[in-house]
């Protein structure tokens, strides 16, 4: 597994995280327990790191020198996957090792898969791409969120010469085929599981103590990275709607968001952050909102089940695993039908928004707010799905396309 620009045990390590990091680490976790035996490589971003972690049974996590050990801007990434190469060539020489596969995650790892690729013995590459920069430029609102050309031709190059790609959902296989020109049989889906060992149904009264929140209030949540394609401004403009069309709601109503990091004073935060701080004055909501910071996974079921609903308002996601892990704890989401987890949320309820509309999401928000018994309806439905996401079921999707390039190298 190549996860060169961030690492599959970051949340273990109070680091930020995302649906990448979670698959990459779940998916081994699983193989590794149906007898495969897997190495995670990913760049060391700090020097105090373990270089080899042992994850789970078969499974292990390499940090490898690539260019400083502390964190780089995504951008200044592909100058350092030389770098990686040497690493990795050197490791393997070192412990005199070969993999049978290699399944690469985002489109840097993708540039380090290549160039593996073409080494003898030539293992397949499988790829997985996350996100697709064609659809992260198609909804960016401004010059400094566009990805670059090289980004965008690199991953016209993957889907040329990777021997197959594994899509996260069906709506990335629909735009690999079309906007990249990618067959249909050289992608398969294999949809993110998960682990309903954690993330389960909580008392929600236990979990608001957990976590300090207002029993008397009522919560909506958002969990994610902090990130424009997020939608989190769509939120709250959606929640001071809310507020104006019902005023009693102002000091019941409460509004999460858990990611970024929080640790230093505001004038220290991401970009983004500040950005929809200064939103939040701006918009004059009265209502409490709260930015809680990245949170590690063990902690994110006390803010789950706290929540009366949790809100994914991105303008694209290629499927959505904070939804899917809410699910799991019983949460009724609303999602955009921009999501990929949004496939698989047939309620027979009104959970699916679409995107860039504050309007109908604060119309859904006050009806599930206002309506104990369609919550209870929702909870029960969407942990029902949810027990069909299994990272088992992963596991085989990807040993079978393993399976099938291992026949035919």
């Amino acid at each position: 597994m190549l996860s060169y620009h961030t690492c599959p045990i970051a949340s273990l390590e109070g680091k930020e995280t995302g649906g990448m990091n979670v698959y990459v680490l779940e998916l081994s976790k699983a193989l590794g327990l149906q007898g495969f035996f897997v190495d995670m490589f990913t760049r060391s971003q700090d020097r105090r790191q373990q270089k080899e972690v042992a994850v789970a049974p078969h499974v292990r996590l390499f940090h490898l020198i690539a260019g400083p050990e502390k964190p780089v801007a995504k951008k200044a990434l592909p100058r350092y996957v030389a770098d990686f190469l040497r690493s990795y060539r050197s490791f393997v020489s070192s412990r005199s090792v070969s993999y049978d596969v290699l399944h690469a995650h985002y489109y840097l790892s993708g540039l380090a898969g290549l160039a593996i690729h073409k080494s003898r013995p030539r293992p397949p590459l499988v790829m997985t791409f996350h996100t697709l920069g064609l659809m992260k430029n198609l909804v960016a609102r401004t010059p400094h969120e566009q990805e670059e050309r090289t980004r965008i031709d690199t991953e016209f190059q993957l889907t040329r010469k990777s021997d197959h790609i594994i899509a996260t959902s069906r709506f990335d296989q629909a735009y690999l085929e079309y906007l990249y020109g990618c067959p249909k049989e050289n992608v398969t889906v294999g949809i993110p599981g998960v682990d309903t060992g954690l993330f389960r149904p909580i008392d929600q009264r236990t979990a608001r103590i957990a976590i300090g929140a207002d029993r008397n209030k009522q919560m909506i949540l958002f969990v994610g990275r902090i990130e424009p394609v997020k939608g989190i401004d769509v939120l709250m403009y959606a929640v001071k709607i809310l507020l104006m069309r019902n005023h009693r709601l102002s000091r019941r109503v409460s509004l999460w968001i858990v990611g970024g990091d929080v640790s230093q004073k505001s004038q220290l935060w991401s970009r983004e952050m500040k950005k929809l701080n200064e939103l939040r004055s701006l918009l004059r909501i009265e209502a409490d909102i709260r930015f809680v910071g990245q949170k590690p996974q063990k902690e994110l079921p006390d803010y789950y089940n706290a929540a009366d609903v949790l809100v994914m308002p991105s303008h694209y996601e290629s499927f959505g695993i904070a939804a899917a892990e809410a699910m799991a704890c019983g949460v009724p989401v609303i999602a955009t039908n921009v999501t990929g987890v949004s496939g698989l949320m047939d309620t027979g309820e009104d959970l699916i928004t679409s995107a860039n509309n504050p309007m109908k999401l604060s119309d859904q928000l006050e009806t599930i707010l206002g309506d104990a018994d369609m919550r209870r309806r929702i909870s029960r439905s969407v942990r029902e799905k949810a027990k069909t996401l299994r990272w088992e079921n992963t596991a085989r999707i990807a040993i079978a396309v393993y399976r099938k390039l291992s026949r035919h190298s």
